[in-house]
C-alpha cells in the first residue's frame, strides 16, 4: 500500500502589522491560520508605526504559535518544515518572525524555508486551486503594485511595478484627506460605489509602453482639488471624489494588465494582495477577462487578501519541494524583490 506524503508546514508572517502563524498541509489545505491584527494600535497615527508594530509582534508571536498548533491539532514532531517571510517589509517587524522561525527550526531539527512575501500573496491562490503555468499575477497592496510573470513554478519575473506610491498607499493617503481612519481601502471602495467619476483625475502612464505604474500624480491631483475647494469654501461630494479616485486607479491597473496579457499569454491571471479585496477592481477585471477565453481569472478569497501566514505556508511548501532551504544566517531583507524579466517576450 502506497503511503500518502503529508507535508505539514508551520509558517510565519510578520512583515508589517499582522502577526500570523499557520499550519498548512501539502501546500493547499489550511489546518490553522492565526492572525493577530494591530490596526487599532496604528489608527491614531494614521498609518503603521514600525516601532509599535515590532513591539506587538514580540508580544503576540508566542501565543500565535501555540494557537496555530492547537487549532491544527498537531505538535512539533508532526511538522515537515518551518517557513517564514524574510522580506520585503519593515525590517524590525520581519526580524521577529525570522527569529521565531529560526528558533523553532533549530530546536526541533526542522528545515527552514525563506519565503518572499509577494510570493506568499500570489500563492494564496493555490489554497483555492492549483496554479496553472504559465501564469501572471497582479499584486496590489499597501506597499506593492506589481505585474509578475511566472513561466513555471518557482520562477517569478517582474514585468512592471509602481515607480512611486503603491496603490494601497495612495488609498490611505487620500483617505486621510477624506477624514477616513487607516486603513482607508474598504471605506473608499464603499464610497466609490455610491459616487460618480465626475472629477476625471489623471491616469498616469496609462498610455506608456511600459507596464509600470504611477499613483503619486493622481494622489497629488486629488489633494490639490480638495485643498483648492477648501480655500474657496466650495463643498465637494466625497462619494464622487472617492469614485473619481478609484476609477483612475482601476483604469490604470486594468489597462496595464490587459496589455500584459496580450504580450504574455498565460493560463491563469491571479489578483492578489490587500487591494485585491477591492470590489471595483474585482468587478472590472472579471469583465475584462471575458475577452481572454484561454486565461482563467483567480481572485484570491477576501479572507486571504491581507497579510497572513497561510499564504506563506502555501508558498513555503512549493519551495520545500524545490529544495529551497535557509540556515541560521537567514536575516530580514526589507528591500527584497523578484528578478526583472530582462528580455520582453515577443508574441507573433
Amino acid at each position: 500500500m502506497e503511503l500518502v506524503t503529508r507535508n505539514l508546514i508551520l509558517s510565519f508572517e510578520s512583515s508589517c502589522d499582522e502577526t500570523s502563524v499557520a499550519v498548512i498541509e501539502n501546500g493547499d489545505t489550511i489546518l490553522s491560520n492565526i492572525v493577530a491584527t494591530q490596526i487599532k494600535s496604528h489608527q491614531r497615527f494614521g498609518g503603521v508605526v514600525p516601532e509599535v508594530a515590532s513591539r506587538h509582534h514580540i508580544e503576540q508571536i508566542t501565543s500565535c504559535i501555540e494557537d496555530a498548533l492547537n487549532q491544527a491539532e498537531v505538535d512539533y514532531d508532526d511538522l515537515t518544515a518551518v517557513a517564514v517571510t524574510y522580506g520585503p517589509g519593515l525590517v524590525g517587524a520581519l526580524l521577529i518572525g525570522v527569529t521565531a522561525a529560526k528558533v523553532v527550526a533549530w530546536a526541533h531539527g526542522l528545515p527552514l524555508i525563506p519565503v518572499n512575501h509577494l510570493a506568499g500573496h500570489i500563492y494564496a491562490a493555490h489554497l483555492v486551486e492549483p496554479i496553472e503555468f504559465p501564469a501572471m499575477a497582479l499584486v496590489v497592496s499597501g506597499g506593492h503594485t506589481e505585474l509578475v510573470y511566472m513561466p513555471t513554478e518557482n520562477k517569478f519575473e517582474i514585468i512592471g511595478e509602481t515607480r512611486d506610491d503603491a496603490a494601497g498607499e495612495a488609498y490611505d493617503k487620500i483617505g486621510r484627506v477624506l477624514g477616513i481612519n487607516y486603513p482607508a481601502g474598504k471605506p473608499v471602495d464603499e464610497m466609490a460605489h455610491r459616487g460618480h467619476d465626475t472629477f476625471k483625475f489623471p491616469r498616469a502612464m496609462d498610455n506608456d509602453e511600459s507596464f509600470d505604474f504611477s499613483f503619486s500624480g493622481l494622489k497629488s491631483a486629488f489633494i490639490n482639488t480638495v485643498h483648492h475647494a477648501d480655500q474657496i469654501h466650495k463643498q465637494l461630494n466625497k462619494d464622487d471624489l472617492a469614485a473619481s479616485f478609484q476609477q483612475a486607479v482601476i483604469d490604470v491597473l486594468s489597462d496595464k494588465t490587459v496589455r500584459a496579457l496580450h504580450d504574455y499569454p498565460v493560463k491563469q491571471l491571479i489578483l492578489a494582495g490587500g487591494v485585491a479585496a477591492n470590489k471595483g477592481l474585482r468587478d472590472r477585471l472579471t469583465e475584462d477577462m471575458k475577452h481572454f477565453s484561454q486565461t482563467k481569472l483567480e481572485l484570491v478569497p477576501l479572507s486571504l487578501c491581507g497579510d497572513n501566514a497561510a499564504m506563506i505556508g502555501a508558498a513555503g511548501e512549493m519551495l520545500y519541494r524545490h529544495h529551497v532551504r535557509a540556515d541560521a544566517t537567514l536575516n530580514a531583507d526589507p528591500g527584497l524583490e523578484f528578478d526583472w524579466l530582462k528580455q520582453p517576450q515577443s508574441i507573433e
